[in-house]
């Protein structure tokens, strides 16, 4: 008994699945995963744009603004995000401190983003400043939410600029402000941040 079978020639064979293997991977390549889809941020900023970014928007403080991001990469690398804005507070042996912002990341575009939290200690009167926070090992642009309580013995202060830590899980942020009423972060308790204002500093 004779069986005709009718062959897929070898070449063509070959031939679409080399394109299918290709089609899958310039699909998967080209389409965001489920990581990237969230926000995920990589890529890190160098001192020298982070300095050109403050420098801009503080004005005539570059000097002492140099220092201290010279202080805050060289003790925690570079970030992968950063945070410029405008806050106030007032406090009498306790009070409060607001701020909202835009947070800017390389891969992931720009986003409004808003701060509270209460602040301990005397601290007599009110005060305005402008502010740079670093955002270090931020997965997500959504992980930044929540409330980063200060990290002791942090502050530094040079040229009118003053900076502090705050941490929360893996994420550290460092706030650099200026201004008159720029303080050093001995009397910040934590910050808040949020997607939209809130009065709620708790």
């Amino acid at each position: 008994m004779s069986f005709s079978i009718s062959r897929f020639p070898v070449s063509r064979f070959f031939t679409t699945l080399w394109v299918l293997l290709a089609i899958t991977f310039l699909s998967l390549t080209a389409l965001p995963g489920p990581a990237r889809a969230q926000g995920t941020l990589s890529d890190t900023y160098s001192a020298q744009e982070l300095v050109d970014a403050g420098s801009q928007f503080f004005g005539s403080i570059s000097q002492g603004l140099a220092s201290v991001v010279e202080k805050a990469t060289s003790q925690y690398g570079l970030p992968n995000a950063y945070i410029l804005g405008q806050e106030g507070s007032a406090a009498l042996i306790g009070g409060v401190r607001y701020g909202e912002g835009t947070m800017y990341t390389r891969n992931v575009g720009q986003r409004d983003i808003f701060w509270q939290g209460p602040t301990v200690g005397f601290d007599a009167g009110a005060d305005g400043s402008q502010v740079m926070m670093l955002v270090y090992n931020l997965p997500t642009v959504n992980d930044v939410y929540g409330r980063y309580p200060a990290v002791q013995g942090t502050a530094y202060f040079i040229g009118g600029v003053g900076m502090t830590v705050m941490k929360r899980d893996n994420v550290f942020i460092i706030p650099i402000r200026s201004g008159v009423g720029a303080r050093l972060g001995i009397n910040v308790g934590y910050l808040k941040f949020t997607p939209q204002a809130t009065w709620n500093p708790f």
